[in-house]
């Protein structure tokens, strides 16, 4: 990544171990990252609305808690985005880690009883997430993280696959689109730190409001934050469809996408 533009702002000189391709202190003297900054809306207000919808439906409450770790990943990153701290960067990274946890114990706990806790998965995601934890505070180095929560990935998509081809092939839909979507801003985050340099010179000589578009961090907030609110509602109508319950997709404003509980559970 290119060295970030020399200045400062409102939270002094960046002491985190990342400084992404927007430049600092641009667009307001009291955020660093204005456009990574505001991106992170997506994963803070829909997995919030999310998770109040899971519990009018009476659903299990992991996954009232899968949504609210997508919305601690969306508020960690918009303090880090918006100081540019290293405090801040690992509220940003670790919910990471611990939230994508969350997402494995659901999916891999999808065909149980209903309300059953499985305690072993349990403590094994939460001695990864310690391990996890203390060596990046410990090494500092970010493709440790990246390649752990690179892990954790890799088993929701290895799971998905798997139920949507034996068992669920009617959500094939939905699963290879939450999947696309995370592909794409993932991609666009390698782009992004690839060609800043050519990214930054073209901005300047672009209108700002066009130059925003190549702020293709802020694009990997919006769409990995949309692939994993679809894994979420994936996840969830996998387990809602298990225990007969009639899962049903709405769009909230004739956009957003929310599941809803028709009724009560088929015979």
């Amino acid at each position: 990544m290119a060295p970030a533009v020399d200045r400062l702002g409102f939270w002094g000189k960046p002491t985190s171990t990342l400084d992404w391709c927007e430049e600092n202190y641009v667009v307001s003297f009291y955020i660093a990252e204005f456009w990574n900054t505001v991106s992170n809306l997506i994963m803070i207000l829909p997995p919030i609305y999310g998770a109040l919808q899971t519990v009018k439906d009476g659903l299990e409450v992991r996954y009232v808690w899968a949504y609210l770790g997508l919305a601690a990943v969306g508020i960690g990153s918009w303090c880090f985005h918006m100081t540019l701290l290293y405090e801040m960067q690992l509220l940003d990274e670790l919910p990471m880690i611990y939230s994508c946890c969350v997402f494995v114990y659901c999916l891999y706990e999808c065909f149980k009883q209903e309300n059953a806790i499985n305690y072993f998965p349990i403590i094994l995601l939460l001695f990864f997430s310690i391990i996890v934890s203390v060596v990046y505070l410990q090494w500092k180095e970010p493709v440790f993280h990246q390649v752990m929560y690179g892990v954790l990935v890799g088993c929701l998509v290895i799971r998905s696959v798997f139920i949507v081809t034996w068992v669920y092939p009617w959500l094939r839909a939905l699963c290879y689109t939450s999947l696309t979507v995370f592909l794409l801003g993932f991609f666009l985050w390698n782009v992004d730190n690839i060609f800043c340099d050519s990214l930054r010179g073209a901005r300047q000589r672009l209108p700002p409001v066009v130059g925003a578009v190549t702020q293709l961090h802020a694009w990997w907030h919006i769409l990995t934050g949309l692939g994993s609110y679809l894994h979420i509602l994936l996840s969830l109508q996998i387990r809602s469809t298990y225990l007969k319950y009639r899962p049903k997709v709405k769009f909230v404003c004739g956009i957003w996408p929310m599941l809803h509980i028709e009724s009560q559970k088929t015979s």
